[in-house]
């Protein structure tokens, strides 16, 4: 089976989510074209599962101190360029098209008249499931950013919809956990104010994974800043006890997966943030900071649990459910795989 992959860059957890199907297609013999947008090509690293992959600018959102920048977004973001790369794609030669919030790819496939598989987190708002910070804008682009045919959601719950458990690496570090030991992943913070904030809690030793240097190079003892490193940041996070990042979702999937406790920090004006982290309280499965705020990271570290959520190989049923070819999602299948889930608390 020949298959077309559009992958959404701007963030790391879509990338990641690639990488566990990646392997998946892999081993199921799949001839897979991926294709990366949302991110410039000099600032993706560690891609070598992908082969010999594509690259578009595509669409992203810009930030500044954990806000989204709409204006700043609709300037930046080149449309001309866009609709030349939609109109250029040809899907023609492909068996089967994927599409993980990737809107070149999305939006090529529907000119085209192709049946497309959305498989990503955003694919579960097509349900009734907790939203929060809900406008008119952050509806529509989680409508039509990258519509796809057939959306198979994600989530960490089903609430009773076809959605499925997360899709996460199966491979993790396992190395002995060091108590007193916190990853930091907030790329759309200031990581000068990171630093400051945190560096009062020298009880424990952070460890901030930014795509921005800060501007000195001296820090004090607990504060140990990263570049980014698939392979540092998966050492690091397999040591780590706790994580504290932005509410994005392959992350807090990924701390949920090895009985991390968690904080975290929502992007203002992204609604999929807002929902995430407000999901995260109602399932009672991390906790919830609205702002760079002391006195919550304080009350965490002291209080926070950990939950342990052991979830299926949603990878592997995804490509079994590929290779049969119908694209129907039936209810009773999402059933059978949420059923294998189990959930403890640390």
């Amino acid at each position: 089976m020949k298959v077309f992959y559009g992958v959404q860059a701007t963030g790391n957890g879509h990338i990641t989510r690639a990488r566990a199907m990646a392997s998946k297609l892999n081993a199921a013999g799949m001839d897979v074209t991926w294709m990366f947008t949302g991110r410039s090509w000099e600032e993706l690293f560690e891609m070598e599962v992908f082969g010999d992959y594509q690259w578009r600018t595509g669409l992203t959102f810009a930030t500044k101190a954990g806000h989204v920048q709409y204006l700043q977004t609709a300037w930046e973001n080149p449309l001309t360029r866009f609709v030349r790369d939609v109109k250029n794609l040809d899907l023609s030669g492909y068996d089967l098209v994927i599409c993980d919030f990737e809107p070149v790819t999305a939006w090529a496939a529907k000119l085209q008249g192709i049946k497309t598989v959305g498989i990503g987190h955003q694919y579960a708002f097509c349900y009734d499931i907790p939203r929060a910070s809900a406008d008119f804008l952050g509806e529509k682009v989680l409508r039509y950013f990258a519509p796809v045919t057939v959306g198979l959601g994600v989530h960490w719950h089903h609430f009773h919809h076809p959605i499925l458990p997360p899709v996460i690496e199966r491979e993790m570090g396992s190395l002995k956990t060091k108590p007193d030991k916190v990853i930091v992943y907030l790329p759309f913070e200031d990581v000068n104010a990171v630093i400051q904030l945190l560096k009062r809690f020298d009880s424990y030793q952070f460890y901030i994974y930014s795509p921005t240097s800060p501007t000195t190079r001296e820090h004090p003892a607990n504060i140990h800043v990263r570049q980014l490193s698939r392979a540092g940041f998966q050492k690091d996070f397999a040591e780590s006890e706790a994580v504290i990042c932005n509410a994005g979702f392959e992350l807090a999937s990924e701390a949920l997966q090895t009985g991390k406790k968690i904080l975290v920090k929502p992007l203002h004006g992204q609604m999929e943030q807002a929902s995430n982290a407000l999901a995260l309280e109602l399932l009672q499965l991390g906790q919830v900071m609205q702002s760079m705020d002391a006195a919550s990271i304080a009350t965490w570290l002291e209080k926070g649990r950990a939950i342990h959520v052991q979830y299926p190989d949603s990878a592997q049923a995804i490509v079994d459910w590929l290779q049969k070819g119908d694209l129907h999602v039936e209810q009773s299948w999402v059933d059978g795989i949420w059923a294998q889930t189990i959930q403890t608390t640390i």
